[in-house]
């Protein structure tokens, strides 16, 4: 499983529109609206990475308007004492 955390600027009348359509987007699984730098954070977790490029590098700065910039951060282990992967059900 890959997980990325991206961290969202959005245009602010467009902003319940962005965290719909970011949420809708196959493999986000949580959005957080959240106060500093950045509107939104959202959390990424698929199979692999060519699955993530086209959230980060495709969908999202071309396909969800109202999205002015984002900043993605790429996990590079987790920790956890769950099965993350088996609770997202991904392999």
């Amino acid at each position: 499983m890959v997980t990325a955390i991206v961290l969202i600027n959005v245009e602010r009348p467009k902003l319940k529109d962005v965290i719909d359509s970011v949420l809708g987007t196959e493999g986000v699984t949580e959005v957080y609206a959240v106060a500093g730098e950045y509107d939104l954070v959202a959390i990424v977790r698929v199979a692999d990475n060519k699955s993530l490029s086209k959230i980060v590098v495709d969908r999202m700065p071309h396909h969800i308007p109202g999205i002015t910039h984002a900043k993605t951060l790429f996990a590079l282990e987790a920790y956890s004492e769950k099965d993350l992967a088996a609770i997202f059900g991904i392999c």
